[in-house]
């Protein structure tokens, strides 16, 4: 059963999304670091995504009068490809919804595998730099 709780502990959280984004930061030369990352989710809902009592991941969420921003979905890699990514994007649209928000966007790193995930689960591309898809779909 995956559970979602507040996160307790934002140092542990950040580096945890460290050590699975820095392929991404290094290829992109991104120059974060845990202080960083810390500091920017201080700003956020944090949610601990456990499994059987184990973190196992991480999603970070924002909030405006209509949107809400997936800012950040971690999975541990060895718990990947098990659902657990699609129970956090139905957590995140409960959540969007309990907030009033009518969309649900997010920005990926266009060479993450992620992007089949938010693909699978109904977002729509509605715009693209050189590193990132920016994707939404509407809250149901």
């Amino acid at each position: 059963m995956v559970i979602f709780e507040p996160a307790k502990d934002l140092e542990k959280v950040a580096h945890f999304t460290l050590s699975n984004m820095r392929p991404y930061y290094e290829q992109y030369s991104v120059d974060w670091d845990e202080a960083q990352i810390e500091k920017m989710t201080q700003e956020l809902v944090n949610y601990d995504i456990l499994v059987q009592g184990i973190l196992v991941g991480v999603m970070r969420l924002s909030f405006d009068t209509e949107e809400c921003w997936l800012r950040d979905l971690q999975v541990e890699q060895s718990y990947q490809n098990q659902g657990i990514g699609s129970i956090a994007l139905a957590e995140a649209e409960r959540l969007a919804r309990e907030h009033c928000a009518e969309t649900l966007k997010l920005r990926v790193f266009k060479n993450s595998p992620a992007v089949h995930l938010y693909k699978r689960q109904g977002f729509g591309l509605t715009s693209e730099d050189e590193r990132f898809y920016y994707m939404s779909r509407t809250v149901s």
